[in-house]
């Protein structure tokens, strides 16, 4: 995950809606069941999967009252936490 294409995403959603990335999600989670799709484009698409979920994380956390700038620190810092256990 990358923290500046989260912050990238999450002002996409607030200046349109997070139905287009959840729209963006399904086609992208609908593709990865193909069986044309290599192992390489399987890890891209699963990169760009995580960054629009964190995006919608960090948005909910917004639209709750957190500023952007918390939302974002923590929501890292959760991930980060889960990936050292």
């Amino acid at each position: 995950m990358r923290l500046p294409l989260i912050k990238h995403l999450n002002t996409f959603i607030q200046e349109n809606d997070q139905d287009y990335i959840l729209e963006a999600i399904e086609t992208l989670e609908y593709l990865t069941e193909s069986s044309a799709i290599k192992d390489d484009e399987l890890d891209i698409i699963g990169e760009l999967l995580s960054n629009m979920y964190g995006a919608l994380e960090v948005n909910t956390a917004i639209k709750d009252g957190k500023l952007e700038k918390e939302a974002l620190n923590e929501f890292m810092q959760r991930v980060t936490g889960s990936i050292d256990r």
